[in-house]
């Protein structure tokens, strides 16, 4: 495998990045290698500065950008280093969107911008292999799970639900719930306690387990 030297993890949000950190361990990637940092760069007077410093002012090769912030765009193209990638990954939905890029770097260091979402049929397949392999785990990712009737006001306000992926099961009826809201929706409805359980025991993690337990008690004979 080609593994990074170091990656560097930002927020401003300091939960956020203590979630992340909970999940991606330090010292699990240490043992791989590589050099992983969760950095809040809302502390920080000078984010460049004080970005470009943790990789001793050399900059970095690559720079993902998940947030259609001008800002944001902006501190990611200050702290490539020579011949570095701005991978803009977040799609605006404002059609002006607009952020100021170093064009000095763009001639003299040669760094560049790439935009990017989703993937090919080639990606999924190579996404599936690894997931089989436990190169990766997608569960990461699920942050809502709701049954075939929360289909239709999910998908028209999907911009205002916070979060990550939500997760369908079409065969059951289930509000879409937040996986953080089990224990409280179990006030209301019992089951729901039995998969906060499953959950605090798998990290808040949607896991076989949490399926198996919806599908044996939500679904409908």
């Amino acid at each position: 495998d080609v593994r990074p030297s170091m990656v560097v993890v930002t927020d401003v949000n300091e939960d956020r990045l203590k979630r992340a950190e909970e999940l991606f361990p330090v010292a699990e990637a240490k043992a791989d290698g590589i050099d992983l940092r969760f950095v809040n760069t809302g502390n920080m007077e000078d984010p460049v500065a004080g970005l470009r410093e943790i990789t001793g002012g050399t900059g970095f090769d690559d720079v993902f950008c998940y947030a259609p912030v001008a800002a944001v765009v902006e501190q990611s193209s200050g702290v490539l280093g020579r011949d570095g990638c701005l991978n803009f990954f977040a799609g605006p939905t404002d059609t002006q969107f607009s952020a100021k890029m170093n064009f000095y770097d763009v001639h003299y260091n040669s760094t560049h911008v790439m935009g990017t979402t989703g993937g090919n049929t080639a990606d999924m397949i190579e996404s599936l292999e690894l997931t089989a392999a436990k190169r990766i785990n997608p569960a990461v990712m699920v942050t809502h799970v709701g049954g075939l009737d929360s289909v239709a006001d999910t998908t028209l306000n999907l911009p205002k639900i916070p979060g990550g992926k939500k997760l369908i099961y079409t065969h059951l009826d289930m509000p879409l719930t937040a996986l953080e809201d089990f224990r409280a929706k179990a006030a209301e409805d019992e089951r729901f306690a039995g998969l906060a359980d499953i959950l605090d025991a798998n990290m808040g993690l949607w896991c076989p387990e949490a399926e198996e337990y919806l599908l044996s008690n939500f679904v409908k004979d």
